[in-house]
């Protein structure tokens, strides 16, 4: 009698583990799927977060500020377009002359960068130009 409940016994518990490894599996696949989501749904919720500026500005020989530039996605997930920046003109004493709209129409895939060019008549006494991303869709 005892050696076939042995073997009973064994089967029932490998058939019993195989069932919880694979509900295990599913759980952790449906923790992984939630835990994507909330993180796809932060980045969408808060694109400044992610996204970058920065650039340099130079005059040209038309009197204009020509402002170069480079937007940064350090999102995981979320590409991110029709990115608003915020472009400040100082003086060298550091006092705001004026702030201008850009608005980038383009794709900033995750982890990747996009180069912008602008040229502005910037007001006289035009030192820096500072950039901020205000916002962004997705």
């Amino acid at each position: 009698m005892k050696k076939i409940i042995l073997p009973i016994f064994a089967i029932l518990v490998s058939i019993l583990s195989c069932n919880s490894n694979e509900k295990q599996q599913k759980e952790s696949q449906k923790k992984y799927e939630e835990v994507t989501l909330s993180i796809e749904d932060l980045e969408k919720k808060s694109p400044i977060n992610f996204l970058k500026v920065s650039g340099a500005d130079k005059k040209n020989l038309m009197g204009q500020t020509v402002v170069k530039g480079k937007i940064s996605n350090k999102a995981k997930m979320v590409t991110f377009k029709d990115i608003d920046i915020q472009l400040s003109f100082y003086s060298k004493t550091g006092v705001l002359l004026m702030e201008d709209q850009e608005m980038i129409y383009e794709d900033v895939a995750p982890g990747s960068n996009i180069n912008f060019k602008s040229k502005y008549f910037a007001p006289k006494g035009t030192d820096s130009v500072a950039m901020k991303v205000l916002s962004a869709k997705y």
